[in-house]
């Protein structure tokens, strides 16, 4: 198990700097609130790399780290969504595309390697699985916006996909914290 999030820690430190550097050079909410959660990702990893030899109630505590690290990405892309809604310029579409394709193929990656440590019983591990599969969902809907975008240029469709990244970390996050209490 530790050698998995290990090897995702990495792969989602990486994607991270490719992506958050893309946004900043489209001005796109959606990759934005994407690219702050590949960090986040790398931080849930780490601390189930470190958590894992812990003792039961010590890996509790460490679940409830991992359901509060889970709401950065949430309100960062809150506050980009708001950032978006006061400069409504649409991002490059190709770009948006191009990016987001890339991001799902590294959390498609990451949710395989998860997927084999899912079932173990420990919250964090529920709460590492749970982020990449939620990343890739988020990843389709930003090439879809992308694609939308480049039918429709507006800001619009970034601005929904990056609302719908928030609601879903949101969500997320109350799944991990619920496991982590019982």
């Amino acid at each position: 198990m530790r050698r998995a999030v290990l090897a995702v820690a990495l792969l989602n430190l990486a994607y991270f700097v490719v992506e958050f550097t893309a946004a900043a050079a489209i001005g796109s909410a959606s990759l934005f609130a994407d690219s702050v959660d590949f960090l986040e990702d790398t931080a849930i990893n780490l601390l189930v790399f470190a958590a894992v030899a812990w003792p039961a109630a010590r890996r509790r505590v460490a679940g409830q780290v991992l359901a509060g690290l889970i709401l950065i990405p949430a309100f960062a892309a809150l506050a980009m969504v708001v950032h978006k809604i006061l400069n409504p310029v649409p991002p490059s579409p190709e770009g948006l595309t191009l990016v987001a394709s890339g991001a799902l193929v590294v959390n498609v990656v990451c949710a395989v390697i998860l997927l084999r440590v899912r079932g173990a019983g420990i919250s964090l591990a529920t709460g590492a699985w749970l982020a990449a599969r939620n990343d890739a969902l988020g990843n389709v809907l930003i090439i879809v916006a992308g694609l939308l975008t480049f039918l429709y240029p507006t800001p619009w469709f970034d601005i929904v996909v990056g609302l719908i990244i928030a609601a879903v970390n949101f969500s997320a996050s109350k799944e991990v914290w619920d496991q982590s209490r019982t």
